[in-house]
């Protein structure tokens, strides 16, 4: 399979150039039969890929349910498959369970609030080695509980 690029060359040099075919064929470092199908085509047409099985195939409906029942790793996943009597290797089961893996949700919920409407205290201690209850508090900015 030859790139576009190439099969521009080809054509270039043919119609352009008006070089033969063994001429082409040494130029690009191409073989005569190899420029020879590819000049006989009119437009460039990419060779579509063949749908294959994979050996991951039989699989695939036990590895969505795993995922679904327990957040389990590919590495998991494959040694529970090996047990089934799975064949394939682990690259395989990792790419698809990335593919299918549902996205992680984000992990903080936003909070709006109108002006006034909300207050948020926190409560935890930082550098000073004090600790501070909420009336302590409020006595020494001059609020009354």
């Amino acid at each position: 399979m030859i790139s576009y690029e190439i099969w521009c060359k080809i054509r270039h040099a043919l119609d352009v150039e008006q070089l033969s075919l063994r001429q082409t064929a040494q130029a690009l470092g191409l073989h005569v039969r190899t420029v020879s199908s590819w000049a006989r085509l009119a437009h460039y047409e990419a060779r579509l890929a063949v749908p294959r099985a994979s050996v991951l195939d039989p699989y695939k409906g036990e590895i969505t349910r795993m995922l679904d029942t327990h957040p389990y790793s590919a590495q998991q996943i494959l040694q529970r498959l090996r047990e089934m009597g799975y064949p394939g290797g682990y690259s395989i089961v990792k790419d698809y369970v990335r593919r299918v893996r549902r996205k992680p949700q984000s992990a903080f919920l936003k909070l709006v609030f109108a002006p006034g409407e909300a207050a948020q205290v926190d409560w935890g201690e930082y550098g000073t080695g004090r600790q501070y209850s909420s009336q302590a508090l409020f006595l020494r900015h001059g609020a009354v509980p």
